[in-house]
């Protein structure tokens, strides 16, 4: 994950909140109960389980045995569940001109329907603890259990549900490589476009999966298994898809969670998102950690990124309200 700042695009993307349209199954109606909208029953267990596998691989960095075991894992236990899994395989640049290789897996439920949703997240984690606390550390890969694992492992427990489901959307999950390799803070020079992070997404999204493949919406998760849970509305979320996240917050509020979906606290995050929309065209938003007074959790991209940081309570309420999310229109 990314640091906070305001890019380029924000200007463009207020522009974009003023006249937003977006009417998909994600958007505000006055007439739906969302406490009474069915879904599978979320197992916070089976998410917390599947964000410690990912940790036991060891950091997945670019092109480690770690990262090559965790994805042949993935693509394993998706095959499993999906009716299709799509694996694409690409070579990108890093910050210092490094060329590496990255998988983006992508897991399809419901192939034949042209109404879909988008779930995505990024399963690599970071090459350096640049943040960490002991200079000695910031050349050491990172754990990234709740930078990456968490989003991961509650969309596993996502596929693991809608194995059984016989729904009237489609349903893509998307695991993006290379997201988390942008240039060190203690590198001088700094890529002011931010153009280093989340190449997997930047790759997916001007190479789709399936030839003009469309989402009505799409939902990003990152950063959300930290146990003092905190979202606020992410200002590129709100400029490209404003009615998509105002309804996803009401869906949380219906659901008991307001304290943790918080209104305000419009910071601009360089993340995944920003690319599925502006090269993909999907209105996607970003549910990403924001805790008060520091850069986005305590131990963001430190070496104390690990499993220890994950509640298994925090998965459980982001999964429950994606799940809604998604049923609520069927």
């Amino acid at each position: 994950m990314k640091n906070k700042c305001l890019i380029i695009m924000a200007a463009a993307c207020l522009l974009l909140a003023a006249c937003n349209k977006n009417k998909t199954a994600a958007d505000d109606s006055a007439i739906v109960n969302y406490n009474e909208v069915k879904t599978p029953l979320f197992n916070a267990d089976s998410a917390y389980h599947f964000v410690k596998v990912q940790c036991d691989f060891g950091p997945r960095v670019p092109q480690s045995k770690a990262a090559e075991n965790c994805a042949q894992w993935l693509i394993s236990y998706l095959k499993s569940k999906a009716d299709t899994v799509y694996v694409q395989e690409f070579t990108s640049e890093l910050w210092n001109g490094e060329k590496v290789k990255g998988k983006n897996i992508i897991a399809s439920f419901n192939i034949e329907a042209t109404d879909r949703v988008l779930f995505a997240s990024h399963w690599d984690s970071r090459l350096w603890a640049d943040h960490d606390p002991n200079p000695d550390n910031h050349k050491k890969p990172i754990s990234g259990a709740n930078d990456g694992a968490s989003g991961v492992g509650v969309l596993l427990e996502v596929a693991r549900l809608m194995k059984d489901c016989n729904t009237r959307q489609g349903l893509d999950i998307v695991l993006f490589d290379l997201e988390d390799q942008g240039t060190p803070a203690w590198e001088e020079e700094k890529n002011e476009e931010q153009n280093d992070w989340c190449l997997g997404s930047q790759f997916w999204a001007q190479n789709l999966h399936i030839p003009y493949y469309r989402a009505k919406y799409g939902i990003l998760l990152d950063m959300v298994g930290y146990k003092e849970l905190r979202f606020t509305k992410e200002m590129q979320s709100m400029g490209y898809a404003s009615s998509i996240m105002n309804n996803v917050w009401n869906i949380a509020r219906d659901l008991g969670y307001g304290d943790i979906f918080t209104d305000g606290g419009y910071n601009s995050v360089m993340d995944d998102h920003i690319w599925v929309n502006h090269y993909a065209n999907i209105p996607t938003i970003d549910i990403v950690q924001n805790s008060v007074g520091t850069s986005f959790f305590p131990h963001w991209h430190t070496t104390q990124d690990d499993i220890s940081c994950i509640d298994k309570h925090s998965l459980e309420v982001v999964g429950k309200v994606i799940l809604v999310s998604f049923f609520a229109a069927e």
